[in-house]
């Protein structure tokens, strides 16, 4: 085991390097740009089926959920920044207020420096590497910090960096909490976390001592509000799908469904026919569903079962940290129902992170608004409805990262929209343009010719009528 001297050491050089590279103006121009994020496309395609292997072996993703939801929607992200880097990169005209004329202004986009992506285990491809297009698209250097909870994917990731991007612009560390606390104590241009709230705050606060932005994706409890009952069979099978996707461990997964008491047996039947068309009447056999990442995991969401009414699945294996895709629903106790610290079951408490989807009976929309608003605002809300009136409802009343309407997942694959949370789900926001301005700094360049000299008016000694032509321009103009 290295000391934490070692650890603090490499840490250092790491960054150094990365920072020597940087200040050496090698990654600025576009053409750089361009070839790295080349590079980082190829690195993907050329080892498509060892990314494939290594995320069967950590979290027996299959090739389908693989290519969807890691490789394919990084892949995605790099292409869409190519196609559209040139123009986001291309300087743009400033306003210059009548005060201020004659007068020219330009917004001259730059790199910020040294990038420290974070990535969790959930989606440990995606997650790494997606950050990543948009800190070499804006010309900056990246420290990589793979999750240790994904082995075979980080030391795949570990091994590929240094092939593809031979000058250092990327580098990875791997480790733990003692090479991350390390990484934490050094000087970045910014750094993207995602993963838990308490986590999040530790990183934020490292960040702090060196007055470092940070990107910060967190999660939480995500609802889904349900009314559709003329799409019952189509709604069911599309919450399904989005809840039990690499075995719910999804931070934008819907967490518990709210719908009215009349509507559970029927919406808890949809879901069980939507699970078996999906997944094969038993997924433990299937190719195509996941495992719980370890056994503390497992332990965790097992424990999470006790006391409520299990009305779908249910089974689980610890040795092979398979828990089905399981329904619940949520135990009566709180009216109004509470979701959060106060709620009066466990499985309302926190953010399941796993197959388990409760369902909550609520009155009303209204209700599931005031359920909503009770506690942490949301990285993703979910609708179902028919009604127009409804959506709205939910939109004005409400406030998460995202907003989607009959579907849920897709919005991360939305490329020309922002990816983020507000409040305890999150800060800041990348994807496609929003990467690119993320990790750019817009610096407004200002020239102000000394002929004429209009500056004069607004330099003493002062005049009456200098004064009174200053302030009509300075409220006017």
């Amino acid at each position: 085991m290295p000391t934490t001297s070692e650890l603090s050491s490499r840490a250092h050089a790491t960054v150094s390097e990365a920072r020597r590279l940087f200040d050496s103006g090698a990654t600025r121009p576009l053409a750089a740009r361009v070839r790295r994020l080349r590079a980082l496309r190829a690195m993907l395609t050329d080892n498509e089926h060892d990314f494939e292997a290594a995320l069967w072996s950590d979290l027996h993703k299959g090739s389908g959920e693989a290519q969807l939801t890691e490789i394919g929607v990084t892949l995605a992200e790099i292409d869409h920044t190519l196609r559209h880097l040139r123009r986001w990169a291309r300087p743009r005209r400033g306003p210059v207020p009548a005060s201020l004329r004659p007068a020219r202004a330009r917004l001259v986009p730059e790199p910020l420096g040294v990038v420290l992506v974070l990535a969790p285990w959930n989606y440990p491809v995606q997650l790494l590497l997606d950050p990543l297009a948009g800190v070499l698209a804006a010309g900056n250097t990246a420290v990589l910090k793979p999750s240790e909870l994904t082995p075979a994917t980080s030391a795949l990731i570990a091994r590929l960096v240094p092939r593809y991007f031979p000058d250092g612009s990327v580098s990875v560390v791997e480790g733990g909490v003692p090479e991350t606390t390390e990484l934490l104590a050094q000087r970045f241009d910014h750094i993207v976390f995602t993963g838990s709230g308490a986590v999040g705050r530790i990183v934020m606060r490292a960040a702090a001592e060196h007055l470092t932005p940070v990107t910060l994706e967190l999660g939480g409890k995500s609802p889904v509000w349900f009314d559709d009952d003329a799409q019952l069979h189509r709604a069911a099978r599309r919450i399904a799908w989005a809840k039990y996707t690499n075995a719910g461990q999804t931070c934008i997964a819907p967490d518990y469904v709210m719908t009215t008491p009349d509507r559970i047996p029927a919406l808890v039947e949809a879901l069980k026919v939507a699970i078996a068309d999906l997944w094969g009447s038993d997924p433990a056999t299937g190719p195509d569903y996941g495992r719980i990442v370890n056994e503390r995991q497992f332990d965790r969401l097992v424990g999470l079962l006790d006391g409520t009414d299990v009305v779908v699945g249910g089974d689980h294996d610890r040795a092979e940290r398979y828990i089905a895709p399981t329904v619940v629903v949520a135990p009566s106790g709180d009216e109004p129902p509470a979701v959060g610290p106060e709620a009066a079951h466990p499985v309302l408490r926190e953010e399941i992170f796993g197959p388990v989807l409760p369902i909550v009976p609520v009155a009303s929309a209204e209700q599931a608004i005031g359920v909503i608003n009770g506690w942490d605002k949301p990285l993703a809300l979910y609708v179902f409805t028919s009604s127009a009136r409804t959506r709205r409802l939910f939109e004005q009343n409400t406030s998460s990262g995202a907003v989607v309407h009959d579907a849920g997942l897709v919005h991360a694959a939305a490329t020309g929209l922002p990816f983020g949370g507000v409040g305890a789900s999150g800060m800041g926001a990348y994807h496609g343009a929003y990467s690119w301005r993320t990790f750019s700094h817009l610096k407004p360049v200002l020239r102000k010719p000394l002929a004429p000299d209009t500056l004069r008016l607004a330099q003493p000694p002062f005049t009456d009528r200098g004064l009174r032509l200053v302030k009509r321009l300075m409220r006017y103009g």
